[in-house]
């Protein structure tokens, strides 16, 4: 029997699970994803753009946490104005086989700056492995 989804609603549903996913990684591993959001910031304002490899050399995962936490760092910035997808580029992890990542750059310089003001790091709380 054929689907009676369309492919639009088949995107919408895969955009909220998608981000469902992200805000449950974004709660759970606060610490990582706001020292990524830290490091993504910075490393924009040094070099103009940057991508989760630049995330993930500058951020050391504690043990036993996955690297998805990565996925959950760009989301409230894009929501927030402060940064914007700039295309996008190969990996440079040899592990993520080429593939295309996001580029990002600043969107909203003032705002950047006036979000790493109000957001420190946040302190490190050992969490069991969820992910």
């Amino acid at each position: 029997m054929p689907s009676t989804r369309t492919p639009a609603a088949g995107l919408a549903d895969g955009e909220r699970r998608r981000d469902a996913a992200l805000e449950l990684l974004a709660d759970r591993r606060a610490a990582v994803v706001r020292a990524g959001q830290r490091a993504l910031l910075l490393h924009l304002f040094d070099a103009g753009t940057a991508t989760a490899d630049d995330v993930r050399a500058a951020v050391e995962l504690p043990q036993g946490i996955g690297p998805r936490c990565y996925g959950a760092v760009p989301m409230a910035l894009v929501d927030a104005g402060i940064i914007r997808a700039a295309g996008y580029t190969p990996t440079r992890r040899p592990e993520g086989h080429a593939r295309p990542i996001t580029l990002w750059e600043l969107a909203d310089r003032g705002a950047a700056l006036a979000w790493l003001a109000d957001h420190a790091e946040l302190p490190a709380v050992e969490q069991p492995t969820l992910y």
